[in-house]
Parts: structure tokens; sequence; C-alpha cells
């Protein structure tokens, strides 16, 4: 499964997952490989990845752009202010309005 995760800034993250844990408005919900085709919107709250068996590429506080990474089952987390989640065809895009403390 793919995944981006775009703020109005900057991309934050693209590349191979294994799952992502949104905090949906109606609650946190779980997305899967194959999981149906949804849009939905999202409040503040914590999004979970974690990455899957091919490269992905996660923001750098220090070098302020997409580094490249290759460590497959890692769980990466961070804060965001609320937005939107669709997903299709095992590509699931994030559009968030601001993302914090990326760990």
């Amino acid at each position: 499964m793919d995944l981006t995760v775009l703020t109005p800034d900057m991309e934050v993250f693209h590349g191979s997952i294994k799952s992502v844990k949104v905090p949906g408005t109606n609650g946190q919900f779980q997305v899967l490989n194959n999981h149906a085709p949804v849009v939905s919107s999202l409040e503040e709250g914590d999004v979970y990845i974690v990455t899957g068996e091919d490269e992905f590429k996660l923001y750098s506080d220090e070098t302020r752009e997409l580094e490249p990474m290759t460590e497959a089952d890692r769980s990466i987390s961070f804060h965001i202010a609320g937005g939107f989640i669709e997903v299709l065809n095992n590509k699931v895009s994030l559009l968030v309005n601001g993302v914090a403390d990326i760990k």
C-alpha cells in the first residue's frame, strides 16, 4: 500500500506502508491493504504509520526535505490539526492542516 501525507506547505511522507491509523471525525480507524474505498474528514489527533517492505521518504526537520529510508515495520507517529483521508486501490492520501512532533 502507498501513502502520501501532504500539508499546504510540504510533503511529510511518501512511500510503502503496512497500515495507517487516523483520527476520523467519528473515531479513530485503521487502513490496511485492500481497504474499501473511502473519503473521510479527520479531526485533530495522532496518526500512526507502520512502514512496508519498500522504500519510503520521511520529512526531516534538519534538512527540511524528504529523506529516503528503507526500514520495514518502522513505527512513525505525528500529530495533525485535522484534514481529510482518501483510500482508493491501495493508495492512501492524507491532506492535513498541519503536522507536529514527527517521531
